[in-house]
């Protein structure tokens, strides 16, 4: 049983990576001015804050369930 939430984990985590990875992409694509393209805020926008969570959710199951463990 436990291999299953293992499983249910890494793909969460690895859904919450690839659409943060794609969410970061659309809003550099969004901004105009050079100087906002590295700022920090850009990790901090409200549209990443779905994506942390899932990522936060999947390494909570991973950890509550012991991973692949036995």
């Amino acid at each position: 049983m436990e291999w299953i939430f293992a499983t249910i984990a890494i793909v969460l985590l690895v859904v919450g990576l690839v659409g943060q990875g794609f969410e970061m992409k659309k809003i550099r694509a969004s901004i105009t001015r050079d100087e906002e393209l590295a700022s920090q805020k850009i990790f901090l926008h409200r549209r990443n804050f779905k994506w942390y969570v899932l990522i936060g959710a999947a390494l909570l199951i991973w950890y509550v369930t012991g991973g692949f463990t036995q």
